[in-house]
C-alpha cells in the first residue's frame, strides 16, 4: 500500500476494444461472453430480479416507438435500456423528451405510438433539430442512485423543452441501490452516466439534437458526479466497467465513441473525497472545540493531525491563480498554516463573495438560514437587517473580521478564522467523509456490498498510521479505528477486479485535471463549466470548489464560470435569479445555435 500523499499509482490503460455491436445475435453473444462476468457481486449468484446479465438488449434506438403529447407538442420515449448487458434494468434505462418541431412523425396502426424522423430545420427558440443541446440531470444526493422516469410528466421538463433543449433522463445506480447480489457503489453511478452518453452518440443518426453539445447538471452528490464525468471524459479507468455492462464503445462503422461532454453545471459538488477529511479539518475543524473536536478526545488530536496534513497535499497540487502565481500554504504564528499565497487567495474568494452580496442586494434585507435535511422536521430562521451597517455588526458579533467602507459599499475580510466562527462552523464530525468507524455517507459510496461500507482515502489512512500510537493513549480510542482497517478495505477488489485505488482515482476529478496525479491529460474534460456553491455550507470545505475551478483554469479550460454565493448554504445557490433560469441562459451562451 502506497503512502504517497497524492496516492500516485501507475496509470493502467486497457487497449483492448470490444467488437462493434451490429445485431441481436452479436449482442447476445456479447452478453454471455462478457456481460455476465462482472455484473453480479463477487462470489454470489446473479439471480436478482433486477439483474439482466443472462440476456442482451439492442443499442439501436427504436424510431417507431415515440409517444406524443399533442397538448404541449412533445415526443417522448420512456424506459429505453441504454446498455447491451445491463446489471440493473430497473436503473439502466433512460427517457428522452423532444420538442415536436424537431421530428416529423406519422401515427402507427396501434393508434398510440408514432414513427418519427429527424426534422433538422424545425426550430424552437435559438435552436434547430440539428443544433439543439442535450441536457442531462444528475440528481444523486449523497451519491445515491437516480431512479429513471416511469411515467410521462410535462411539468418536470417544460422549461427545458420551451428553451429548445432535448431532455434526457437516465437512471443511474448509486450507493443506495445495491442488492444482495449486486454492488452498485462507485464507480457505477458515473459509469452508467457515461454509458447513457455513449448510447446517445451511438444513435446520433436517428435522434435529434447535437451530441457535441451534451450538458450535465446537478447539485451536491449530483454536482459531484457530473464533475467527475465532466473531468474524466474517455478515461480508460472506466473502460472495464463500461464493457462489462455492454456500453456502446464503437459506432456502427467501428469508430470509437466518446463519453466526453461539452458542459457541466455543478451546484455545491461534494467531491475530491480522497482529501476531504483533511481539507474539512484545516478549513473548519481547527477552529472548533466541541463534539468530536472536544479537548481530551482522540478525535480532537486526529482533527489537528488531519489539518496539519492538508497543507502538504495542497502545496503538491501546484495550483496557480489567474496571474500565474503559485498558490501555497505556509506556517503561521497561530493556527495551522494560515498564511501563504493559497491562504490569501481563499480570503480573497471570501471577500469577493461578500462584496458581490452587497452589490447584488439592497437593504433592508432578510436572510433565511436553512433548517435540517428534508424530513428532519427542523426549520430555518429568518432575520431582517435594516442597513448594511447592521449586517456587518452582526457578522462581527464575536470578533471583528469584516471592515466596511460605506462610501464604496465594499468590505475587507481579515482572515479565515473570523469567517468560519461566524458563518461556516463545522457540522460534520471528525473524519467527515471517510469516517473512522466507516459510518459516514461517503463510506457507502465505495461499499463492497449491500451492507459493507468501506474506507477509501489513503491520505486519511496515512494520518492514522503515523499517529495511532498516540491515539491509543486516549480512553476513547478503539483499535478497530487503526490503519489496518484501511489497508484491509483497500486490498479488496470489486466485481470487475479493480481495487480501491482504481475506484477512488476514477471518482477524483483532480486525478484527471492536476499534474500531481497520473491521470493528468489522459482524459477529455468538458470545455464549459459553471460552478456555484453556497459559501456558508458546512457540508464541505470552501477549498473543494475553489480547487476544482483552479485546476480547470490551470489545465487550460477557458470557460470556467465560478462563484461562491454569500448567505447561501448547501443548495442550488445563485447570486441572483432562479437556478433553472440561470442554467438555461448559461447553456444558451455556451452552445452552438
Amino acid at each position: 500500500m502506497t503512502t504517497n500523499p497524492l496516492h500516485k499509482e501507475v496509470y493502467r490503460v486497457d487497449v483492448n476494444r470490444r467488437t462493434v455491436i451490429r445485431g441481436a445475435a452479436a449482442m447476445a453473444a456479447f452478453g454471455i461472453a462478457e456481460g455476465a462476468a462482472g455484473t453480479a457481486f463477487a462470489g454470489t449468484s446473479s439471480s436478482d430480479s433486477s439483474s439482466s446479465t443472462s440476456s442482451a438488449y439492442s443499442l439501436e434506438f427504436d424510431s417507431t416507438a415515440w409517444s406524443y403529447d399533442a397538448t404541449n407538442d412533445v415526443y417522448y420515449q420512456i424506459g429505453k435500456v441504454y446498455v447491451a448487458s445491463p446489471a440493473a434494468t430497473d436503473y439502466e434505462n433512460l427517457s428522452i423528451y423532444v420538442p415536436g418541431a424537431y421530428l416529423t412523425a406519422t401515427a402507427n396502426s396501434d393508434g398510440t405510438t408514432y414513427t418519427a424522423t429527424l426534422n433538422p430545420k424545425g426550430t424552437v427558440g435559438a435552436y434547430s433539430g440539428r443544433t439543439a443541446p442535450i441536457v442531462i440531470p444528475v440528481n444523486t444526493p449523497g451519491y445515491a442512485g437516480q431512479k429513471p422516469a416511469t411515467s410521462y410528466s410535462y411539468s418536470s421538463v417544460s422549461q427545458y423543452l420551451a428553451a429548445g433543449h432535448i431532455y434526457v433522463w437516465p437512471g443511474l445506480r448509486g450507493r443506495d441501490s445495491s442488492t444482495g447480489t449486486r454492488s452498485d457503489a462507485a464507480p457505477w453511478g458515473v459509469t452508467d452516466l457515461k454509458a447513457a452518453v455513449r448510447f446517445l452518440r451511438y444513435n446520433r443518426g436517428v435522434l435529434p439534437g447535437s451530441t457535441d453539445d451534451i450538458v450535465l447538471f446537478g447539485m451536491s452528490g449530483g454536482g459531484a458526479q457530473d464533475t467527475v464525468a465532466g473531468a474524466s471524459g474517455d478515461s480508460p479507468l472506466f473502460h472495464p466497467y463500461l464493457r462489462t455492462i455492454g456500453a456502446a464503445m464503437e459506432d456502427a462503422q467501428g469508430r470509437p465513441l466518446s463519453d466526453a461532454v461539452a458542459g457541466v453545471m455543478a451546484w455545491c459538488p461534494i467531491t475530491s473525497l480522497h482529501e476531504a477529511n483533511l481539507s474539512y479539518e484545516w478549513n473548519m475543524g481547527q477552529f472548533a472545540s466541541a463534539g468530536t473536536r472536544a479537548s481530551g478526545t482522540w478525535t480532537s488530536a486526529y482533527s489537528a493531525d488531519l489539518a496539519k496534513a492538508w497543507p502538504k497535499y495542497v502545496n503538491r497540487l501546484g495550483l496557480r491563480d489567474e496571474q500565474g502565481r503559485r498558490l501555497r500554504l505556509t506556517e503561521s504564528d497561530s493556527g495551522t498554516y494560515l498564511a501563504g499565497s493559497y491562504y490569501d487567495h481563499l480570503v480573497e474568494v471570501i471577500t469577493t463573495s461578500l462584496n458581490n452580496f452587497l452589490s447584488d442586494n439592497t437593504f433592508p434585507y432578510t436572510i433565511t438560514t436553512m433548517g435540517g435535511p428534508p424530513g428532519s422536521g427542523q426549520t430555518g430562521s429568518s432575520t431582517t437587517y435594516e442597513t448594511v451597517d447592521d449586517y456587518i455588526a452582526y457578522l462581527n458579533t464575536a470578533s471583528t473580521w469584516v471592515t466596511y467602507d460605506a462610501t464604496a459599499n465594499t468590505v475587507t475580510v481579515s482572515g479565515l478564522e473570523g469567517f468560519v466562527n461566524s458563518q461556516k462552523t463545522a457540522s460534520k464530525p471528525v473524519g467527515a467523509f471517510d469516517g473512522y468507524s466507516r459510518g459516514q455517507t461517503e463510506n457507502g459510496v465505495f461499499a463492497m456490498g449491500l451492507d459493507a461500507p468501506s474506507h477509501f482515502a489513503p491520505l486519511t489512512r496515512d494520518v492514522v498510521k503515523a499517529n495511532e500510537t498516540t491515539y491509543a493513549t486516549y480512553s476513547d480510542w478503539n483499535s478497530d479505528y487503526g490503519s489496518s482497517a484501511y489497508d484491509s478495505d483497500f486490498a479488496k477488489k470489486d466485481s470487475v477486479g479493480k481495487d480501491m485505488a482504481w475506484r477512488a482515482d476514477a471518482y477524483n476529478p483532480l486525478y484527471f485535471l492536476s499534474p500531481a496525479f497520473d491521470g493528468y491529460r489522459r482524459s477529455r474534460p468538458a470545455r464549459h463549466w459553471r460552478i456555484r456553491t453556497g459559501i456558508m455550507q458546512g457540508d464541505t470545505a470552501n477549498t473543494t470548489e475553489i480547487n476544482i475551478a483552479l485546476a480547470l483554469q490551470n489545465y487550460g479550460i477557458r470557460d470556467v464560470d465560478f462563484a461562491t454565493v454569500w448567505a447561501q448554504g448547501h443548495t442550488q445557490a445563485e447570486r441572483t435569479g432562479d437556478s433553472t433560469t440561470n442554467f438555461l441562459s448559461w447553456v444558451e451562451s455556451v452552445t452552438k445555435k
